[in-house]
């Protein structure tokens, strides 16, 4: 129980490994706010959340509208009394969620604003309206979602961009938060079987990940054995981002 009484925030959680996160958080003894843009999705994993014996709420949030984001830190703070972990899970790529197929420079930048919106300015401004509770209590740990993509590069201009810039959002709120005891880390992971696409990615170790190799990676570095972990990027992608093809 490494979480018993701590109390996490999960973005993208009526899904995927979001999902998976506060599920087994749940049953570490976290208190857990799953938020999603899909009222439906959350409501019914956290009752699912409750009926297997643990605490959790489910809010709608578009992580694009700041007004929603502080008012699902406010809600969590008054029913729980502390923050100790976000988790920004929520993303993806702008083509794809769009359905389009032009390449960069003919994509309408409406889509590439979501994308960046999403991807970049979501995390960001997440992290801003946690970062007071934290000081107050003076602990916190906060875990960006990276990518392989953003390690390599890709064409997807951006998403690849948004999750480097992942990278360094962990760092300047690592730098931010030591002083209050406030961890931050980036998790990126390579292609991983929450979709059925994933499967045909390539990598070095000739697979895709499961989803619970990742989210087993990110619960150890919200917990007191990852405690002088920091401002640090954790790739978890069978080899992909290693050396040329």
């Amino acid at each position: 129980m490494r979480f018993q009484d701590r109390v996490a925030i999960i973005t993208g959680a009526g899904s995927g490994m979001g999902l998976l996160a506060s599920q087994q958080l749940a049953e570490e003894g976290a208190k857990v706010v799953l938020t999603d843009v899909n009222l439906e999705a959350v409501e019914t994993a956290a009752a699912g959340i409750r009926e297997a014996g643990g605490q959790a709420i489910g809010l709608q949030v578009d992580v694009r509208c700041y007004d929603q984001i502080k008012a699902a830190v406010d809600q969590t703070v008054a029913t729980y009394d502390s923050v100790d972990i976000l988790i920004n899970f929520a993303g993806g790529c702008s083509s794809r969620v769009h359905k389009r197929s032009e390449p960069f420079h003919e994509l309408p930048v409406e889509v590439i604003q979501w994308g960046m919106d999403v991807n970049f300015k979501g995390p960001v401004l997440f992290s801003h309206a946690v970062l007071g509770q934290m000081i107050k209590q003076k602990r916190g740990v906060i875990i960006n979602l990276g990518s392989v993509e953003g390690v390599t590069g890709t064409k997807a201009v951006d998403y690849g961009s948004s999750k480097t810039g992942m990278m360094g959002l962990t760092k300047c709120l690592a730098v931010y938060g030591a002083e209050h005891g406030i961890r931050s880390c980036c998790v990126s992971p390579g292609p991983v079987l929450t979709r059925p696409g994933m499967a045909n990615m390539w990598t070095r170790m000739g697979r895709a990940a499961e989803p619970s190799e990742v989210t087993k990676l990110i619960l150890y570095l919200c917990s007191d054995d990852a405690a002088f972990i920091s401002g640090s990027n954790h790739t978890i992608d069978g080899a992909r981002s290693v050396g040329v093809r």
